[in-house]
């Protein structure tokens, strides 16, 4: 399971025009379930995520978490950051999971993340959509449950 956490002083995202999910201060967070994923992942990622300490204390420091915060978190798909670009110039996506398969990972990280209290939105799985964020900092941070990087 791969992610990109963006740290944002608000987001949305919308399919044909109409807002599907809305945040104020919290994260933007992108992700690509990977065909190999398990509960294991999702575990992994869900608790890296909603702990990651990338909000500043009074000190100005990289101390909070989300829930240190209170923040929220918009929650988008996007199988296109499993693309392995390592061959060719067109990316390839054998290692992203089947859409039956990444849409139900995809909705239990929602729910895992909800039981935090985190106010969670979403896209729609599998549609076309337009993000649009202010990003904090900027604050961009990629992980990976495998530990890719």
């Amino acid at each position: 399971m791969r992610a990109v956490i963006q740290r944002v002083k608000e987001a949305k995202v919308s399919v044909e025009g109409k807002i599907t999910g809305k945040i104020d201060k919290g994260f933007l967070v992108l992700l690509g379930v990977e065909e190999e994923d398990t509960e294991k992942d999702l575990e992994y990622m869900v608790e890296k995520i909603v702990k990651l300490r990338i909000f500043e204390d009074d000190e100005e420091k990289m101390n909070l978490s989300l829930l240190d915060i209170k923040g929220e978190m918009l929650v988008v798909s996007q199988f296109t950051l499993l693309g392995d670009c390592r061959k060719g110039r067109r990316p390839n996506f054998m290692n992203a999971a089947k859409p039956h398969i990444a849409d139900q990972l995809y909705m239990k990280f929602v729910e895992k993340v909800r039981t935090y209290e985190i106010k969670t939105e979403t896209g729609v799985f599998g549609a076309h959509m337009e993000v649009d964020l202010c990003n904090d900092g900027p604050v961009t941070i990629l992980i990976d449950s495998r530990k890719n990087f």
